[in-house]
């Protein structure tokens, strides 16, 4: 199955000249472009804790400036570990956090939960794990369909009235859904499942590009599996990199408002991801990652 009509102007029209290391998220916040994403870091006390901390320092040293967490995440956990390991934040530094999921209890499943006085608290408790006295990029982590959208995107803009938000995002959206979201308030980033195997949210893409909107794909390297692919093993011998360097650096120019976070435990791959930002495809490179099918 043919993947959706690529963004008009792309980069593989306009080649890879115009590319730029870094992003205004909301027009005024400027980040690399290439950012890391917290998830994966073990969080409870001992040895892989302490890794934890060495990766996302050396993620900092080596210059990210955009740090993905979520409450989701060991239900606030993650976000604690970011502050114990990098607080107080060197200048530039953005952590970016999302709520609107919660559970009653540790024994619950996760669910999505996006009524005004749970998105407050969970703002609240983000202010303080993190130790902050604003959060720069909030972004809703879902939108609850039992929710008012208007209630959720409301409670944000006031929270950002009130100081406590610097900007505000949406994850896992439709074209429709940014609309309705951007009548209500100014939308500065949008974080969708995206990548160069799974591309269903090209038109999300193509929707914030025309709007200067970050655009921060998750799973931007499809969990390890582009290597599987002859096509793109064949385009990373030939440019001397891994299958992951060479997913992400398609995403680096497929847009420019895309902001990958790609994740990881170890300092080697962290590195490696790193890298990426550096390779160049050549045209004919690039053509031939654009054509490549949809899985079935």
């Amino acid at each position: 199955m043919p993947w959706p009509t690529p963004l008009l102007g792309s980069p593989l029209e306009r080649g890879e000249g115009w590319r730029v290391t870094s992003f205004p998220i909301g027009g005024d916040l400027d980040v690399r472009r290439l950012g890391f994403g917290a998830m994966q870091l073990p969080t409870e006390p001992g040895a892989a804790r302490e890794t934890s901390f060495a990766v996302v320092r050396r993620a900092v040293r080596l210059g990210v400036t955009l740090i993905d967490t979520a409450y989701m995440y060991g239900g606030g956990a993650n976000e604690e570990l970011l502050a114990e390991a990098l607080y107080p934040y060197p200048d530039g530094l953005l952590i970016t956090t999302k709520v609107g999921v919660a559970r009653s209890s540790p024994s619950d499943e996760w669910k999505l939960d996006g009524r005004p006085a749970v998105l407050r608290d969970q703002v609240e408790q983000a202010l303080r794990r993190l130790r902050v006295e604003r959060i720069e990029l909030l972004q809703l982590h879902r939108i609850d369909p039992e929710t008012p959208l208007a209630d959720q995107i409301g409670t944000l803009r006031d929270l950002r009235t009130e100081g406590k938000i610097g900007r505000i995002g949406l994850s896992e959206v439709t074209v429709d859904e940014l609309g309705r979201a951007r009548g209500i308030v100014d939308i500065a980033s949008v974080q969708n499942r995206y990548n160069l195997l799974d591309r269903e949210h090209e038109p999300v893409l193509a929707a914030c590009e025309a709007a200067g909107i970050a655009f921060l794909p998750w799973r931007p390297v499809a969990w390890g599996k582009s290597g599987a692919r002859a096509e793109i093993a064949a385009v990373a011998a030939e440019a001397e990199a891994t299958p992951t360097q060479i997913a992400l650096a398609w995403l680096l120019g497929h847009s420019p408002v895309i902001l990958p976070i790609p994740g990881t435990a170890r300092v080697d791959h962290l590195e490696e991801n790193l890298a990426a930002e550096r390779l160049r495809l050549t045209p004919a490179q690039r053509d031939r990652l654009d054509r490549l099918p949809a899985p079935e």
